[in-house]
């Protein structure tokens, strides 16, 4: 049953949660915008969370430029992994997984530098749990600096030229650590139209990408910094996340990309999807 996109009902469920942005794109047509509580097209929004989803498209430009391989152990870079039984069966794949064995933390303020998350132990077995938090992309961001540095580039560096400069994306400005490093799995803010313009690259790329869009045997819902599917929607959904609402919806068999800002908890991702789409 073919589905129909029901803009008024979307727009209406976001005004009820704190909107600061709402953009709906087919194809190359904004069909809605919607802007709140002080917030415009040239005001750049947090995307907390959602900047995870950056990274899994930067490490498959990064295994394409002889880099490094999904599979490969984090112990390849920094032996001192090979002591620990757990340790050293973690591969790149599982740290954007989420799966790497990691327990909760690393979101927020508490996000650790570089040396601090390698030092951090596990929790579980790695490949068996999915565990949200951030501590595992900042073991990646660890791995992909050390590999750069004869290339004199930061991981921010290698994101901004392989993925953010062909998506004719403009980051406004990234959080920074103490060490002077910017986190992996939070403080990117962008303006709404330029985190659509990530979403159509996305969409654009997306057999190339295709990696970023498989789970994995502990939640087959999460790929690469990317949660997969939701009830309402069609099976090719995609979607970055933050929180209090932030959002950027990629569904390739509609043509349809749309970025949500916001400010509230109580925004529900498949709430809304239900109000969008409707059959």
């Amino acid at each position: 049953m073919a589905l129909r996109i029901e803009i008024p009902a979307a727009v209406a469920y976001a005004r009820t949660h704190a909107l600061h942005a709402l953009v709906v794109a087919l194809g190359d047509e904004i069909v809605a915008q919607e802007y709140g509580d002080g917030f415009d097209a040239e005001k750049p929004h947090l995307l907390y969370s959602g900047t995870k989803s950056f990274w899994g498209p930067a490490a498959l430009c990064a295994r394409d430029d002889g880099l490094l391989e999904l599979d490969e152990p984090v112990a390849a870079t920094f032996p001192a992994w090979r002591d620990d039984p757990w340790k050293r069966r973690v591969t790149l794949r599982m740290l954007l997984s989420l799966t790497a064995g990691f327990g909760f933390g690393g979101l927020g303020a508490a996000v650790p530098e570089y040396e601090r998350a390698l030092a951090m132990p596990l929790k579980d077995e790695p490949g068996t749990r999915f565990t949200y938090g951030g501590i595992p992309f900042q073991v990646f961001g660890a791995v992909l600096a050390r590999k750069l540095a004869d290339r004199k580039l930061t991981p921010h560096d290698y994101l901004r030229g392989r993925v953010l400069d062909p998506a004719g994306v403009a980051v406004a400005s990234w959080r920074s650590l103490k060490d002077g490093t910017h986190p992996l799995p939070t403080g990117a803010s962008l303006r709404a139209m330029d985190w659509l313009a990530y979403g159509r690259y996305v969409a654009e790329k997306r057999e190339r990408l295709a990696p970023c869009f498989k789970g994995s045997a502990a939640n087959a819902r999460y790929g690469l910094g990317w949660w997969l599917g939701a009830r309402y929607a069609p099976e090719d959904l995609v979607y970055a996340s933050g929180s209090a609402g932030q959002a950027l919806y990629v569904v390739p068999s509609l043509d349809l990309t749309i970025v949500h800002f916001g400010a509230s908890a109580s925004f529900r991702h498949e709430t809304f999807l239900k109000r969008l789409l409707s059959s």
